[in-house]
């Protein structure tokens, strides 16, 4: 079974906590144990899993990725967000966490971030759940 999220990013560089929404679909699944893959569709976004207690974690890697790969640098891209493409390719279009006894087995200070680098738009991820 294929789960889609709905994700609406409001700024153009922000990370949008979905572990509630990936716990939800592995409940209405009913997968006791597995995997859990969490995967993003768009070229420009990424996911990732990273501190979920404070939010300052998360404007910290923004700000990091925003010195790495700035705004504009020239790019050939004629778009104007190729520093969007760049870091959507460093963080990654998927992670996969175990599904332990219907539960994510996300450490204790873990969650699971849709990762916006070309907002605000209106996004998607795609949860698929593998039974083990």
């Amino acid at each position: 079974m294929i789960k889609y999220i709905n994700v609406r990013s409001r700024q153009r560089n922000e990370f949008i906590d979905i572990t509630h929404e990936v716990e939800a679909a592995l409940t209405e699944s009913g997968v006791t144990d597995g995997m859990c893959l969490v995967y993003i569709p768009h070229t420009t976004a990424a996911v990732t899993i990273n501190e979920g207690a404070d939010p300052s974690v998360q404007r910290d890697i923004i700000t990091s990725l925003s010195r790495m790969v700035p705004y504009e640098a020239g790019y050939n891209h004629k778009e104007g967000n190729s520093d969007a493409h760049i870091k959507s390719s460093m963080v990654g279009s998927s992670v996969c966490v175990p599904v332990d006894s219907g539960k994510l087995a996300l450490g204790t200070w873990q969650a699971i971030y849709f990762c916006e680098f070309d907002g605000p738009r209106h996004r998607r991820a795609i949860i698929k759940f593998l039974h083990g």
